[in-house]
């Protein structure tokens, strides 16, 4: 199976799904993080960077609680619903 390249809308939603991780972590050491939700220090760094732009459903449900984050909040983030640049 052959995967179709992100659009840049996909790849927008990445970058906006990356701030609000990054934001969300906050003060917490990425890798204590990535630990807790069972990944790699290298890909919570690139979802958070945009560089994996899509993570699986479960990555970004495991993240939400590790990081306290309710689901909705980062669906609508990925949206771009009331998403402002300075997050």
């Amino acid at each position: 199976m052959v995967r179709l390249p992100l659009t840049p809308a996909q790849i927008e939603s990445g970058r906006r799904l990356g701030i609000a991780l990054r934001t969300a972590r906050a003060e917490r050491e990425l890798t204590e993080v990535a630990r807790a939700a069972s990944m790699s220090p290298e890909t919570l760094r690139k979802i958070e960077t945009g560089r994996l732009p899509s993570p699986s459903f479960g990555t970004v449900v495991t993240l939400c609680g590790v990081l306290g984050v309710p689901l909705q909040e980062l669906a609508e983030t990925w949206r771009g619903v009331g998403f402002a640049e300075s997050a």
